[in-house]
């Protein structure tokens, strides 16, 4: 769909040339009524010139008398015999030369800590291609030995947001297309975290100790401390050589 061409010097024509409306100027420009009201009082738009939409053959000069008429009409755009430029489909994400060099560390990084997004995924967020994930997965990349796992985030691949919003969509389908009654697989360190201790260690101890001591209203005894035999204990003595 066409646009209109320099709509805040359209309005200054229309506003300087035309008797249209505040409300009928504002429309056709894409801008607000009181900004109108404000480009014909001079407060704004000071300095621009103002860009003939009838020479640029965006508005027509009958187009213009109509809504003079009629203040409840509305101007629309003339049709324009120009080719319009075609919108080129979104391709592969672009990546600086400088950080092309980083794209198998972040993709070891995303395939280790990140195990639910597809190849698919991981070669829209970084700009890479499935043979290139395959050979870091199976440990084919001409650069194996040297590969450092990094986050695509922190070698400025993606965006935070980017990679959220991937990892949000994998774990949405895998809980999808999980079996229903099967609960989902938590990694080990979350449950080593989350599990309790068997009981208190001799420290818990020694504290709970000394607390219930000073809730009983007596004194809880102090541990004693250690002395310097304890701590640098004295050697026995050599044996006598005769």
């Amino acid at each position: 769909m066409a646009k209109l061409l320099m709509p805040k010097g359209t309005a200054v024509w229309l506003v300087d040339n035309t008797t249209l409306s505040f409300l009928q100027v504002a429309e056709f420009c894409g801008l607000h009524e009181l900004e109108v009201q404000a480009v014909a009082d001079g407060e704004v738009a000071i300095g621009i010139v103002g860009q003939d939409p009838v020479t640029a053959r965006q508005l027509t000069r009958e187009e213009i008398n109509r809504c003079e008429a009629d203040p409840a009409a509305r101007l629309e755009l003339a049709k324009s015999d120009i080719p319009q430029p075609v919108v080129r489909p979104k391709g592969p994400r672009y990546t600086p030369v400088s950080k092309r060099a980083d794209k198998p560390d972040a993709i070891a990084w995303m395939l280790r800590n990140q195990p639910d997004l597809t190849d698919a995924q991981i070669g829209r967020l970084i700009g890479t291609t499935k043979p290139t994930i395959n050979a870091v997965r199976d440990r084919t990349h001409w650069n194996s030995s040297n590969l450092t796992p990094r986050s695509p985030v922190e070698v400025g691949l993606c965006t935070h947001m980017e990679l959220r919003n991937a990892v949000i969509k994998a774990a949405e389908k895998v809980a999808k297309n999980r079996p229903a009654g099967q609960q989902p697989e938590v990694p080990p360190q979350i449950v080593e975290i989350a599990a309790e201790p068997e009981g208190p260690t001799d420290e818990q101890a020694a504290e709970f100790s000394m607390q219930e001591g000073l809730l009983s209203g007596g004194v809880a005894e102090k541990p004693a401390e250690p002395t310097v035999e304890d701590l640098w204990p004295t050697s026995p003595p050599a044996p006598d050589a005769s």
